[in-house]
């Protein structure tokens, strides 16, 4: 999302300022003196280029070879004033209309000459100039049954009270067209009327601009000019190269009929398949058209009228580059006092924490990416003060973990060696059930270890998960029973998982035990799965006494508990839900909970679901 404060966009700002200032005053000062030659001359240099280039255009589209092109360019030297030269596309020369002593030709040509891709600036509307025409040339007896049949229709367009004339196309044929009648309110335009309308009509007579339907009283002078055998043969064998070139990308051919027409532009296709007819038009006439050359047009001669800049044009220079050059720097200098002023306190703020004030933030107004580094910069010394504390407490929560069984384990020792107390068998079994718990304590401890390094393991297989809850579910039903607490496990129809079973019933064991802690006699507490889409939900609801909502954000900080006190009566260390975050995460999922205080509290635990015929067994590694 783009930033309104940005520091891009205010250093563009003042880059686009400066520049468009500089530009304005240069611009201003070339416009004084210099705006009416330049356009007059650009108008001229252009319409002489476009005379050129048309010329030299309509030579390569009725000549294989540019060897007789020589005299054409001295013509039009001589006509236009012009250097006029053509060069191979590898600059080497083919007619020139200097001395090729004179001076060199610049790097780019003015265009070129390629009769089969015009210049669509020097010669608009024409992508294959239309006199180039090839194979579609007509024989002489062919032209004149075309011109006899053209007289004959415009004889009886008069005689029916119409007017017409006869039109030559480049390849020969005539065709007649209608001369419309005078509008009132609008000069009318000559409408083409070929024989295969629209696309017959000549490129250099353009379509009226009404849309007016106009009714062709030729119908009634004679059947309409069929192709000629000289059209046919060119015809099929244009279709027979764009054919191949749609059957190699795997497009349908052209019909056979789609080449009825007396004019290769009347061959038209899809315009998903145009591609491949313009292709092998191109294909076609290239054996009839002169190779393409490039064209270079310059003055002759080499003097160049020098710029002489009066005193007053040099004086306004001066003071129009001094004012900008008082922006720039005043700009600047604004810009970069805004800048430094945030940079300076980030700075001050990053020592002194440096030297270990965890306390330090930094205040400042700024905005964009400045004021975006002060507030991650004051979150970050937020989590070192938070990480600082965290660690200290848990430090404080370990020793207060251990020192409470061993207290205990060594106070009975002592005693029984000192003879007040007798070693017997409850007594062996209470400081066993002390050790356990200091077992479970340190393995609770490594787990964590491991996960902090990266290297808490899930060592992936397909596993029922239905029959896991119902191993989570046994292992705790004794104590359910104890407590009067209803215990559940259910699966809809056994979810695919891939998942580590140790570890899947450590973490749902937590989930478990978690509960039972905090659901009096009476509550249910209930393990679920089922799959949805790519998911597998495993869901430990209760129904105990719930979380406040200002609490949930910690339920998987370590040694957090959702009472205060630190009392070891309720059981558990405080690690359980922690490591089970972990362990969620090892299997590439991810755990919720929420809760209602007075009414219970869910864990929704989303694994990936197994693709029986793409996943296999493997190993995850998470942190």
């Amino acid at each position: 999302m783009a930033r309104r404060h940005s520091l891009l966009a205010r250093l563009l700002a003042m880059s686009v300022v400066v520049a468009g200032c500089s530009i304005g005053a240069t611009a201003w000062l070339a416009a004084q003196s210099t705006s009416g030659a330049i356009n007059q001359e650009i108008g001229e240099s252009l319409a002489t280029d476009a005379t050129i280039y048309d010329a030299l255009l309509g030579y390569a589209a009725g000549h294989p070879q540019w060897s007789g092109v020589q005299d054409v360019v001295t013509e039009l030297s001589e006509r236009t004033g012009r250097r006029i030269t053509l060069t191979t596309q590898a600059r080497v020369p083919i007619a020139d209309s200097g001395d090729p002593q004179d001076t060199p030709l610049p790097r780019t040509p003015s265009a070129v000459v390629d009769p089969l891709a015009v210049d669509p600036v020097l010669k608009p509307g024409a992508a294959i100039d239309p006199r180039a025409v090839g194979p579609y040339q007509l024989t002489a007896a062919e032209r004149a049954k075309l011109a006899a049949d053209a007289q004959n229709q415009l004889r009886c367009l008069r005689r029916s009270g119409s007017d017409g004339r006869i039109v030559e196309l480049p390849n020969g044929r005539s065709t007649v067209e209608i001369i419309a009648a005078e509008p009132q309110q609008k000069r009318s335009r000559p409408v083409a009327v070929p024989d295969d309308p629209p696309r017959a009509v000549p490129a250099e007579v353009p379509m009226p601009e009404t849309s007016a339907p106009v009714t062709p009283p030729l119908a009634s002078c004679g059947a309409p000019t069929t192709t000629t055998e000289t059209e046919r043969t060119a015809n099929a064998e244009l279709l027979e190269l764009a054919n191949a070139c749609l059957t190699r990308q795997g497009a349908d051919p052209l019909p056979a009929e789609a080449a009825e027409t007396t004019w290769p532009n009347g061959l038209r296709a899809a315009p998903e398949d145009q591609r491949c007819v313009d292709a092998a038009r191109r294909e076609q006439l290239g054996a009839y058209v002169s190779p393409a050359a490039q064209l270079f047009i310059t003055r002759p001669g080499t003097d160049q009228a020098a710029t002489d800049l009066s005193t007053v044009g040099i004086s306004r220079i001066a003071w129009t580059a001094l004012v900008v050059l008082v922006l720039t720097v005043g700009m600047t200098a604004l810009a970069a006092s805004r800048l430094v002023r945030p940079i300076d306190a980030i700075t001050a703020a990053a020592r002194r924490m440096g030297g270990g004030d965890r306390s330090a933030r930094v205040r400042t107004s700024a905005r964009g990416e400045i004021g975006e580094l002060a507030a991650a910069f004051n979150a970050m010394s937020e989590q070192v003060e938070r990480t600082e504390q965290q660690r200290k407490t848990m430090v404080s929560d370990i020793a207060h973990e251990l020192r409470t069984p061993l207290v205990n384990v060594r106070g009975w020792l002592e005693a029984a060696q000192d003879g007040v107390a007798t070693l017997d068998q409850p007594l062996v079994a209470s400081l066993l059930e002390e050790t356990l718990l200091l077992q479970h304590l340190i393995d609770d401890l490594q787990d964590l270890a491991l996960a902090d390094a990266g290297k808490l393991r899930a060592h992936l297989e397909p596993v029922h998960l239905g029959a896991i809850l119902e191993q989570v579910a046994a292992a705790h039903r004794g104590r359910a029973e104890a407590g009067g607490i209803e215990l559940r496990a259910s699966a809809e129809g056994d979810p695919d998982l891939a998942a580590d079973p140790t570890r899947l019933r450590q973490a749902l064991g937590n989930l478990v035990s978690n509960a039972l802690r905090h659901t009096p006699a009476g509550g249910l507490v209930e393990l679920r799965a089922r799959r949805v889409a790519d998911e597998v939900i495993i869901e430990v609801s209760d129904t105990g006494v719930g979380i406040p909502a200002e609490s949930l954000p910690h339920v998987f900080d370590r040694f957090w508990r959702a009472e205060k006190s630190r009392g070891r009566h309720g059981g558990g260390s405080g690690l359980g839900l922690a490591i089970t975050h972990h362990l969620v995460q090892a299997h590439g999922g991810s755990i919720e909970v929420r809760s209602t205080v007075g009414a219970g509290t869910t864990f929704t635990i989303r694994l990936p679901a197994m693709r029986s015929s793409v996943d296999s067994p493997g190993q995850i590694t998470g942190r």
